[in-house]
């Protein structure tokens, strides 16, 4: 989608022969990096031990607040400076050297906090050992003796402190093995408890949940691949790092497909304040010879990503990166969030450790996958199917494993980063109190007398294979099974819904959003929202849907201000089990959805929905106690789940 370019950045001129798709080479890199560094310095604090951001204060308080500020901007520095061996102004060194002797100075009036169970120090820790381990023959091992001592007993702290059993138990791991290499206090075993702990994570296909359940997001990739490697670099391990990077490389086959031809990432999972961290896996690939991509496609990637941000105005006009996506959004930010938690996005820069004469930066730019045509990617691991389009370089994840329930109370609302069916690299969940809002978009709400809508809090993960999905909630006396198929921009929506009589069943396409009101339009079994660029969301009724709505917001979606979602209505159901069939777009394409719903047929015969395509292709799909799924195409062999033609309720 077009955008009006708001850049903050000074950048240097294109290079369209070296880039022909984005146009952006390391120089650019090390700009924006540059940019980002000069522009946090007027809020270092005396010493330059915290840099106190202006922003909301993070839960931890104001000296946790500017340690963050302190060691997220130190990674950065330490790839700026490892990466240009070192050939930097002085002043950036000294300004951290200086902020290593005052923050360990327990004296000093912005010292350090001391390392405690589960506290933000473990984390920003890590980021510091990282630092100083890329930075070391620049920095540390320039410090004089007793600030050397000072930074050691300081990063001592962290061993034996407990962790949350998340990404968090990897932080120690890296602060251990620095110890260790520099002779400071350390515990080996401690260092084999934090890496054999995520072998519980671990799904297969290179994904990882971020602890017990299922919470996939970007955390597999900017944390759960990042830091075993990064401890790789640092420890030398041969027989762990060939499992690490056999991982990563199956992980990028699949991951390489999460961005959009113009770069931006599915807006998926927590933290998304962290932005263009989410290259870092891509970059990690080239790092640690561990990528199947092509040197010049990793770049493309990663900078159409960066690009993406910096041509939307990220960072801001005082050169500061904010607690939101494009602009200020809280509610895609963490509860704990302070003003320099974005700075985890310094991870985005790891390709600056690459020499300037590596093929990465060296090799013309070569086609990402959404560049060469449209995508359909089957990730049984998290339990999505990803499907993009070249035409419009739109990319969509339909979520059928994702819920991060684990961390729900038992009376919790879920959270829509998680639980809605679809994500897209161009509209973003819409995160409202409003009951009229929350969870209309990506959502099958079965709405008793009461008013209230059930939930899908946990899901069960069917299938995932060729273009084909499946899951299904519990709750209450609800229960929705629901199985996507999807071709081109659509995804038909198969739900087996078992329910009281007389609730109300409604089923929600992809919000979109700006800063005015998005057009919408509704006609007796279609919905539709456009946006003026193009961006088009539109919801067809196929079978037992009778109505279209639409719902409006305001200040309800990270991508702008006013926003709205398109939703089929079910006004009465009848008790029991029925079946309702709907068809969700989201395009670049301004669609008629009259001609939309003549495009595709679809049959119901008890638990059996049958498809058929304009191009004679047949799809069958069956829900209830045996699921099972059937495409014939016109020409070839036809696919079919379970392979073995065997009965299944689950693909694990």
């Amino acid at each position: 989608m077009g955008t009006n370019v708001l850049t903050h950045v000074r950048l240097p001129s294109v290079d369209g022969l070296l880039s022909p798709y984005t146009g952006w080479t390391r120089a650019h890199w090390e700009a924006v990096a540059d940019h980002l560094l000069d522009a946090v310095a007027p809020y270092a604090t005396p010493g330059r031990a915290q840099y106190r951001l202006p922003g909301r204060p993070g839960r931890a308080g104001l000296h946790s607040d500017g340690l963050e500020g302190y060691a997220r901007t130190f990674l950065l520095a330490a790839f700026r400076i490892a990466g240009a061996g070192g050939d930097v102004p002085a002043e950036l060194i000294e300004r951290y050297a200086d902020g290593l002797a005052h923050g360990t100075d327990p004296g000093h009036r912005y010292a350090w906090p001391v390392p405690a169970d589960c506290s933000q120090q473990l984390v920003e820790a890590a980021s510091v050992a990282l630092a100083l381990h890329e930075t070391r023959r620049w920095l540390f091992d320039r410090l004089d003796s007793s600030v050397r001592e000072r930074v050691v007993a300081w990063l001592a702290g962290v061993v034996g402190k407990r962790t949350w059993q998340s990404n968090w138990v990897l932080f120690p791991v890296v602060v251990q093995q620095f110890l260790a290499n520099v002779g400071g206090p350390h515990d080996p075993a401690g260092i084999e408890d934090g890496l054999d702990r995520i072998e519980q994570w671990y799904v297969g296909d290179g994904w990882y949940t971020d602890g017990a359940g299922r919470s996939f997001d970007y955390y597999a990739g900017w944390a759960l691949h990042l830091y075993p490697l990064l401890w790789t670099r640092m420890s030398g391990d041969r027989r762990r790092g060939e499992v690490y990077r056999e991982r990563l490389r199956v992980f990028l086959e699949q991951y390489q497909h999460m961005f959009a031809g113009d770069g931006a990432p599915v807006h998926q999972g927590r933290s998304l304040s962290y932005r263009f961290a989410c290259v870092a896996p891509l970059w990690l690939g080239e790092l640690m010879d561990a990528t199947p991509l092509p040197a010049g496609r990793s770049r493309r990637i990663a900078s159409g990503v960066l690009r993406h941000f910096v041509e939307r105005g990220v960072p801001d006009e005082r050169g500061l990166l904010g607690l939101g996506w494009y602009d200020r959004f809280l509610p895609c930010t963490q509860h704990y969030s302070g003003p320099a938690s974005p700075y985890w996005a310094s991870k985005a820069f790891l390709g600056l450790l690459l020499p300037a004469d590596h093929p990465v930066w060296t090799v013309r730019e070569s086609a990402a996958p959404i560049d060469d045509g449209d995508q359909v990617v089957a990730m049984p691991g998290p339990g999505w199917l990803l499907h993009a389009t070249r035409h419009d370089g739109v990319v969509r994840v339909v979520n059928h494993g994702s819920d991060r329930a684990r961390h729900l109370p038992a009376d919790g609302i879920e959270d829509p980063h998680y639980t809605r069916f679809g994500y897209a690299s161009h509209a973003s969940p819409e995160v409202s109190e409003d009951a009229r809002v929350r969870a209309v978009d990506g959502h099958l709400a079965v709405i008793g007398p009461d008013g209230v809508a059930s939930r899908r809090r946990r899901i069960e993960p069917i299938a995932v294979d060729d273009r084909f999905a499946a899951s299904a909630y519990e709750d209450g006396p609800v229960r929705v099974e629901t199985a996507s198929i999807v071709r081109g921009p659509r995804e038909l929506r198969v739900h087996r819904v078992t329910a009281p009589p007389g609730h109300v069943v409604r089923d929600g396409g992809y919000a979109l959003a700006g800063p005015h009101p998005p057009a919408v339009r509704t006609g007796r079994r279609w919905g539709q929202v456009s946006r003026p660029d193009g961006l088009t969301s539109v919801v067809v009724a196929l079978h037992g849907f009778r109505a279209a709505a639409t719902v409006e917001a305001v200040d309800a979606n990270a991508f702008g201000v006013c926003s709205a979602t398109p939703h089929l209505v079910a006004p009465d159901h009848p008790g029991g089990t029925a079946l309702y069939v709907s068809l969700i777009v989201l395009t670049g394409d301004r669609v008629d959805p009259a001609a939309l719903r003549a495009w595709i047929t679809a049959s119901v015969d008890g638990d059996r929905v049958m498809v058929r395509l304009p191009d004679g292709e047949r799809i069958e799909v069956v829900l209830g106690a045996r699921v099972t799924y059937a495409r014939y195409p016109v020409d070839g062999a036809p696919v079919r789940w379970p392979a073995d033609d065997a009965a299944a309720t689950g693909y694990r």
